[in-house]
C-alpha cells in the first residue's frame, strides 16, 4: 500500500492515469472530495502546530515533524490514487476500482448486462449494517460503495469470482452475480460500454 502511495503520487504528477491503451477512465471520488480535502487540511495545519508545541525538545520534534509529513503524504497520496486510478472501460472490458487496493476486472464476455442502479445503505442503522458482500432477491451482489452509495450495477452471464482485498471472511475471492459501485458520470459509463459492445 505504500508504494501506491507514492506510485499515485508519481502518476498524478506525470499525468499518467492507470489505463489501459484504448480505453477511457471514470472517476468516482465526488462523495468523499471533501471529506478528503478536509482530512488534508487538517493533515497540514496540525504539523506547524506540534511543531511550535515541541520545539524546545528537538528529539520529539523531529519525531513529530516525521511523522506529520509522513500522514500528509499519505493523505495527498491516497486523493491522487482517486484520481489516477479510475474505473475503466476498454477493449478488454471494464475495471472497477477503489481508492490504493480494489481493482476488480469485468471482461466483456463475463457481463450480461450493465445499468444505472442507485442505492444508498444508512451506516447508522444496525439491521441493515452495510456489507461488502450481500444476499439479495436471490443475487449475491459486491458492492463497491464510495459514501455508502452505488449507482451502476453490472449482472454477471455466470456467478464469478471477485478478488477484494483484505483476508477471509470480508477479503479473500468471493463469488458473486451481481456487481455494483458508483461512479460520478454513469450515463458515461453506459455510453462507453455500448460503443465497446457495439
Amino acid at each position: 500500500m505504500e508504494l501506491r502511495i507514492y506510485e499515485s503520487i508519481w502518476r498524478f504528477v506525470a499525468r499518467r492515469p492507470k489505463i489501459a491503451p484504448g480505453g477511457r477512465g471514470f472517476r468516482y471520488h465526488r462523495p468523499v472530495l471533501t471529506v478528503l480535502i478536509v482530512f488534508m487540511v487538517l493533515s497540514a495545519v496540525e504539523i506547524p502546530i506540534i511543531d511550535a508545541l515541541v520545539h524546545q525538545w528537538p528529539p520529539v520534534r523531529i519525531g513529530f515533524l516525521i511523522l506529520g509529513i509522513w500522514g500528509l503524504t499519505w493523505m495527498i497520496g491516497l486523493l491522487f490514487a482517486y484520481l489516477t486510478r479510475p474505473h475503466a472501460v476498454g477493449p478488454d472490458g471494464i475495471r472497477v476500482r477503489e481508492g490504493l487496493e480494489l481493482d476488480i476486472p469485468v471482461s466483456w464476455d463475463d457481463l450480461a448486462s450493465i445499468r444505472v442502479h442507485s442505492a444508498i445503505v444508512d451506516p447508522n442503522d444496525p439491521k441493515n449494517k452495510p456489507k461488502r458482500v450481500f444476499e439479495e432477491d436471490g443475487e449475491r451482489i459486491c458492492a463497491v460503495r464510495v459514501g455508502n452509495e452505488t449507482n451502476l450495477e453490472i449482472a454477471f452471464e455466470r456467478p464469478t469470482r471477485v478478488r477484494l482485498p483484505g483476508l477471509p471472511p470480508k477479503g479473500g475471492e468471493h463469488e458473486v452475480t451481481m456487481l455494483r459501485f458508483w461512479a460520478d458520470d454513469p450515463i458515461g459509463v453506459l455510453e462507453e460500454c455500448r460503443r465497446h459492445l457495439g
